[in-house]
This record gives structure tokens, sequence and C-alpha cells, in this order.
């Protein structure tokens, strides 16, 4: 960890530049809960009207202070903080938090005080600004004045947070504590003028008190950063779970291509998520559910969940909950409901059938602990819910103390359902090591995030230098289909054949050489949506191509005021299942979209995509994955008794394209292949259409 960062960390000592006496007040907070949470180091107040803060010698200047502290808490406003940060960096210190708000979050000028503080920062690391500080629970270290703080005991635990949001930071604290989740550092970065989401993660991967790291993301600034961080946690072995905001934001604005409409920003962060091994929260409960199950430790090798329930009604909302997010929840096997119907006597229980209703008589301890070590211990299980009812919630220690016993036994997950309202019951549970939650849906997404957590993300390996390809000869701005797909044939994606004609003569040629029903558009770089504008016209018979040129010529004048003075005459492909192939960019980087094409490719959004590693393409396996991914796979796999398609072809195109997409880099604006025809195996693939906007 880097030194600056384990020091602003764990400090030693700490000075407090601002500090007042009074600890109602916001600027006396900082001090108050550094003495009232236990902080062992030293406490260096600075404030030239004050000669003491209780029994705290304060000092008049950070020049004054006794020792360099290891974090100076900056508590000024925006407009005299930078001369406190300069004044720490001169004196050494490792790190300032910066409180104020006032910076780049409120326009241009505060950008500029945002810089200035950087400048006076030099060296020194950088909290915030606008920042409400960072909490080590761990070590009972608080610099923060949040007034999440007043509490008087807070649940140390393995989870680090890492929110992009002060008062989040607050919430997830005050949350935690009272569900018995334990935390173990809670930092937030704001602005992130200097330190940020990857600087965080990393000091928790080397963290030993830190098992899961749970981030509240705004925007991630330094994608780059981002997944080299993500990818080290991954390789740790010390899962992510990131609650983004903003999912309805719309990322896609007018753009010539179907892409940039289906991809969008939230998409993107999806598709970064997915390849770093960030699992991610649904909802902002969620963060704190999946976090608190990952923490456990368990591992989840399947989807088949025993409901363990003495009320039927509440099992069944589990269940339902489960197998709506493909969970499974089959009956005991034989060996299984045998050994649960040893340990009851009487024709109550109902043990053939899962939820598994076993009538916990007056909540018998010994009877819960069998009926769960037999599930445990079942090879057609792989995890167990336990319904907690209003029985078990009437004495919560004897149950957590029933279930937490049988943990050892088994490293297969083990939740509870409370069913009646009964926080307390739920927390006890939790920290007996049994993540307990009030919402069957929580439970549902808690197994997600552990099924998540089971498949790592491959790393990308370095691969070999994309060969360069020479398009010199190409025009900038948006190009016509014809040019196009010159760029995309020049990486080796197929393209149907085709012929650029200006009049009748010339089309009847063309038709002549591609056979005896062909395609006509016309050829614009200003019209990319021809169909709109009946600019298409398919399985044309070669006769009757001038006559179609004419009316469409007409059509399109209509429509647009221009009349098109130039047409492309395809070979008519068919007998192939129509995809789309896009690339996208924005601020996260460049991703690669597949999806199913034709015209309604933005209404069914059928789609997958892949975040570009900067200079480097996507290789065969990337690529197959994406095939495979999408929800029309069947078609392409021979479904109900089709044609096998040219999967190989399609996994080299995609390839193919990447490489275009990684060699141009920022000069390619925008490119997609709608449709790329993929034919019936050994008949290779075709791009029948094609947008590309290239810029200086």
């Amino acid at each position: 960890m880097d030194q600056a960062l384990q020091r602003l960390l764990k400090p030693r000592s700490v000075a407090v530049i601002g500090a007042s006496g009074d600890p109602a007040k916001t600027a006396g907070r900082p001090v108050a809960y550094l003495r009232k949470h236990g902080f062992g180091g030293r406490i260096l107040p600075v404030n030239p009207k004050l000669d003491k803060i209780g029994e705290l010698a304060c000092y008049g200047d950070i020049e004054s202070l006794p020792e360099v502290p290891d974090v100076g808490i900056v508590l000024l406003g925006a407009e005299r903080a930078h001369l406190a940060v300069a004044q720490l960096a001169a004196r050494g210190v490792a790190a300032a938090v910066v409180l104020a708000s006032g910076y780049a979050e409120v326009g241009e000028e505060g950008a500029r005080r945002q810089r200035q503080l950087v400048e006076a920062a030099g060296k020194m690391r950088l909290l915030g600004p606008n920042t409400i500080g960072l909490v080590n629970l761990t070590d009972d270290i608080v610099l923060s004045a949040s007034g999440a703080l007043e509490m008087d005991h807070f649940q140390a635990g393995s989870i680090g947070v890492v929110s992009q949001s002060g008062g989040i930071l607050g919430a997830l604290l005050s949350r935690a504590t009272a569900r018995g989740i334990g935390l173990s550092k809670l930092i937030s970065t704001s602005n992130e003028a200097d330190l940020e989401l990857a600087d965080f993660i990393d000091a928790l991967v080397d963290d030993p008190a830190t098992e899961v790291i749970a981030l509240y993301v705004e925007a991630i600034r330094r994608p780059d950063r981002f997944r080299a961080a993500a990818l080290r946690a991954a390789a740790a072995g010390k899962p992510l779970v990131a609650f983004k905001i903003g999912r309805s934001e719309a990322g896609a604005k007018a753009a010539v291509s179907h892409t940039g409409a289906m991809a969008g920003a939230d998409r993107m962060y999806d598709a970064l998520f997915r390849q770093t091994g960030v699992i991610r929260a649904e909802t902002f409960g969620d963060l704190l559910d999946m976090s608190a199950a990952l923490a456990t430790r368990r591992v989840l090798r399947g989807k088949r969940v025993a409901v363990l329930t003495s009320t039927g009604g509440a099992g069944t909302l589990v269940s339902d909950s489960l197998g709506v997010s493909g969970f499974e929840t089959p009956a005991p096997d034989e060996s299984t409901a045998a050994a649960l119907r040893a340990l009851q006597t009487g024709d109550h229980a109902a043990l053939d059938r899962n939820p598994i209703d076993v009538t916990l008589a007056g909540l018998q301890p010994d009877l819960l602990r069998a009926a769960i070590t037999t599930l445990l211990a079942s090879p057609g299980y792989d995890a167990l819910v336990v319904i907690v009812g209003s029985s078990g919630v009437g004495r919560p220690e004897l149950m957590a103390s029933a279930i937490g016993a049988c943990l050892p036994l088994s490293d297969k997950p083990v939740l509870a359902y409370i069913s009646p309202h009964a926080p307390e019951a739920a927390a006890l549970l939790t920290q007996h090591g049994v993540p307990a939650f009030v919402a069957a849906e929580s439970c549902t997404a808690a197994l997600s995030s552990l099924l998540q957590a089971s498949n790592r993300p491959r790393a990308t390996a370095e691969q070999n230098p994309v060969p360069v390809v020479d398009i010199a000869d190409l025009p900038s701005g948006s190009l016509d289909e014809a040019t196009a797909k010159r760029l995309f044939a020049r990486f080796g994606v197929p393209c149907v054949e085709e012929r650029v004609v200006g009049t009748t003569d010339e089309a009847n040629r063309a038709a002549t050489e591609l056979g005896e029903r062909v395609v006509l558009k016309i050829l614009s770089s200003e019209i990319t949506h021809k169909s709109d504008v009946g600019g298409v016209a398919v399985n044309l018979p070669a006769a009757a191509l001038a006559s179609r040129m004419d009316t469409m010529a007409a059509e399109v004048e209509r429509n647009t005021g221009t009349r098109p003075a130039r047409f492309l005459v395809q070979e008519m492909v068919g007998g192939g299942v129509e995809l789309i192939l896009g690339m996208h960019r924005d601020p996260l980087g460049t991703a690669i979209l597949l999806g199913m094409g034709g015209v309604t490719a933005e209404l069914l959004k059928d789609t997958t995509m892949r975040l570009l590693v900067p200079g480097q393409a996507l290789d065969p396996t990337q690529a197959a994955e994406m095939v495979k991914e999408l929800r029309s796979w069947p078609l392409l796999d021979g479904f109900r008794g089709g044609p096998l398609a040219d999967v190989d072809a399609l996994v080299g195109a995609i390839v193919a394209f990447s490489r275009m997409a990684a060699q141009l880099g920022d000069r390619l604006v925008e490119a997609e292949i709608n449709p790329i025809f993929v034919l019936p195996r050994g008949s290779g693939v075709r791009a029948a259409d094609g947008v590309a906007v290239l810029k200086r």
C-alpha cells in the first residue's frame, strides 16, 4: 500500500485545522469524535482564538505544531482551505482531508478553486474536497464530521466501503450498525481532486481487515485505473460490489448508428463491471445485502436452494423470488427426506416438497439443528434459507445459536429470512454469521452475488500488436455505405458483393453480374437510415431495376428534399440470421456491441457488449462468449431443426471489427454493420450495410 495512503487510513497523529471548542458545531465534531471513539494517537487542534479544547492544547497555526502530523483535517471554507493545505504540505504531512464544498461541483469558479487546491497540495495526497472524510472502524479512527458518528457503538467487521457521496457514507454506517453488519473502513472520495475510487480499492485489497469492498458510484472518472484495481481485487479473492446511480440517464444521444441508441452509459457500466468481476447491486438496499452475504466467505456451487420453514406463506415468498431469478427449489431426494422424517413424528410436517415445512414445536433447538445439518449434508442442495417465524423471533438468541452452531459443518451459504418485523432478531443472526433479511428479494440478491463471486473474471492477456492497416485514402466525416464497407473489408470483415452506379445502364450491367435478384439502395453520406426515407428495395428482379431506381429517387426526394445521384446494387443474400455489430465510445472507453439486427434492432434490444482494453482487440474466446450471451443464440445453433450458422466466421468478423476499433482509436467516431448476415455453417458471413464516421 502507498505509504501516504497507509498513514491516511491509520494515522498516529491528526491535526484539525479550524477546530472549534463547541462539539455541537460541525467544526467541533472531528476532535469530539476522535476522542469519543477511542483514537489512540495524538490530536492536534489548530485555532488561533483558542488555547485549549478540553484538556487538549490548541495551536495558533500549522507552523506551531510540535510535530509533523500524519493527517490534517481542514475545516476552513473553500476560499481559505488552499492556504492551510499549502502549509500542511510544507510541513511534510502525508495527506489532507478537505471537507469544504464550493469546488468543481458548483461550476467553473469552483473548478478553479479545486485546481488551486491541488496545486497547493503538491506531492501531499488529498481526500476530497467536498468529502465527509473517512472512518476506520478496525482501529477506532474517525476523520469525519458526519452526524452519523454521534452513535455510541459501531459494528466492526470485514466490509470496506468507498463512496463518492459523503451523505451516503453516514447512511451506510448507520444502516449497517442497525443490522449487525460489520464494516472495516468507510471512505468518502467525493470530488476526487486527487485520491479516487481506484486508490482506495487498491488500499483495501492490501488491508487484512477487509474481505469485501462495497462501492457507491456516481461516475468512474479514470476507467483504466478502475479496471486495474478491480482486476487486482478479483485476483486477491476480494469481491467488489457496486451500486451505480444515474441508471435512468439517456446515455444515447442522436447518432447516425443504432449502436449509440442501444449502448448508452448504463450499458457501458454493465460491461465494465462484468468484465472486471464487479458484482452490480440493482438497488441501494442490495449493496449491504450482497456485501453481508459475501463477507461470510461461503461458496455457492450451484442454483439448488433448500428453504426450511415452519410458516408456509413466508416459504412461498422466498421460493417465488428465487424462481424468478433462475434458482431452483427441488424437493428433497429420498435419502434426505427419510433423514428429515426421522427427526419428527406425527403428520404435521411436509417433507416431500420444497419449501420443507417442519413443525418446530415450541422451537426445539435440537430439532432445528438436526434439520439444518441434514440439509447442508444433502448432495441435492447448494444453499439453505431458513425462515424465522414469530416463534423464532420470540427467542432470537436460541434461534441464532442453533443455526450458527451448524455453520462449521459445511461451507454452503446459509441465510435467514425474518418473516415478522423484528430488526433486533435480524441483527443478532447476522452477528452470528447468518446474514438475515427482511425481504424475500434480498435473499435472492444475496445468493445471486454469491453465485457471481464464484465466477472470477478472466484477466485479458496482453495480445500481439494489432497489424496496422492503411486507410490514408479514405475520407473523413460520415462515410457513405460503400466506403464504410471498404473500411471494414480492409480489416478482414467479409462484405456483400456490390456495385456503385449512377445510371440505369450501369445498374443493368451490375445486375447481370450479381444475379437474377438484387438489392437496390441509395448511396449517400448524409442519409444513413436509408429505409426510413424509402431508399432501400430488396429482392428486385434484374429487369425491374431501372424503373425502381426512378421511383426510389422520386420517393427519397419527397421525403428529404434531395434527389440521390448514386445508388448501390448488391447481391441478394438470403438464408442467414441478421445481426448487428457496432462500436460505441463514451468516457468509460470503447465497446463492441453485438445483437439481433435488421430494422427492428433497437426495438428488440437483444444485445451484449464488451469494453476494449485500450490498444487491444477482442480475442476469439471473448467474441464467442458474446455470441452465446444473446437471447437469440438458439437461432444460430440450429433452433428447431434449422441449419447451424457459421459461428466461427461470425467470431472472426467480430475480432476483425474490434481490431479496427483498436487501431483507429479516437479517430473512429462511430461504426456499425447492420445487418451482418450469418450464413449456414461453411458459408461465412456478409456485411450487408455499413455506417462509419471518421474524424481527421
